[in-house]
């Protein structure tokens, strides 16, 4: 199984990563390309842009400007220590074990406006660049038209090595409508399953999105720690109070819910 997720916005790079274990990421060329056209861009155009304060968006321009290869330690930080979001509050990665980490290294991937995909142990630079972005590139309109089939192409090499390890490929969308967005469904060589994270309130069962998004967090976590191989595998999820929902569930969509008292 491959798993995907979507970034976070809020970033840690305060915090020393807790293995000095680091990959380079695989599309920095295509990131240099997109850093040179953000800086071209004033703070405000950038906040525009970005629909930002300005506060914010200075500190992006002083992002691009400081951006550069190589990635090291010095002055970089892996993506699954450096993003700090909901998501990543319910992952939790800090208190993965080595031997987690490297699974998670296989079977994760991050979607990245800049960066395209990202594995866990990436090294990446601070920025903020979010796949819906109205960026016009050489390569078209928007991000999702830079990035075209590309991350789609990177995700069926990892679902054909799944294939040749004599595992049932399939990809587990964690990920939010706008990230998964870059990526083509209908060109997958696999199966997408996609988890949906329901709390009861109001009388019924609905999607919270703080806690759907730490759910997210949580089923990574879930499956790193299980080695979760298969569908049916996904289904034992049961932190934090969730529990599979058959009746509301179908080959798609898994359904999980919970109800606190």
């Amino acid at each position: 199984m491959i798993f995907v997720i979507s970034p976070a916005k809020a970033l840690d790079y305060e915090t020393p990563p807790v293995t000095q274990v680091h990959t380079q990421p695989d599309y920095l060329a295509d990131a240099a390309e997109l850093i040179a056209v953000m800086r071209e861009k004033s703070p405000a155009e950038v906040s525009a842009l970005m629909d930002i304060s300005d506060q914010l968006a200075t500190l992006n321009v002083a992002r691009y400007e400081t951006w550069a290869p190589p990635f090291s330690l010095a002055n970089a930080k892996q993506a699954v220590l450096a993003f700090n979001g909901d998501v990543y509050d319910g992952l939790d990665a800090t208190t993965l074990s080595a031997a987690e980490l490297k699974w998670a290294q296989e079977h994760l991937r991050i979607l990245s406006g800049l960066y395209g995909l990202l594995r866990p142990l990436d090294l990446m630079q601070a920025y903020r660049l979010e796949m819906g972005t109205r960026l016009a590139t050489a390569r078209g309109k928007n991000l999702y038209a830079f990035w075209g089939d590309k991350l789609t192409v990177a995700l069926n090499g990892l679902l054909a090595q799944e294939r040749e390890a004599g595992a049932v490929p399939v990809l587990v969308n964690l990920a939010s409508e706008e990230y998964f967005k870059s990526v083509m469904p209908a060109k997958l060589s696999a199966p997408v399953v996609t988890p949906v994270f329901e709390d009861w309130k109001g009388g019924r069962y609905k999607i919270i999105s703080f806690y759907a998004k730490r759910a997210r967090g949580l089923m990574c976590r879930y499956a790193i720690r299980n080695r979760v191989e298969d569908v049916e595998g996904l289904k034992g999820f049961d932190l934090d109070g969730y529990a599979f929902a058959p009746e509301a569930s179908d080959k798609d969509t898994l359904v999980f819910r919970r109800r606190v008292e």
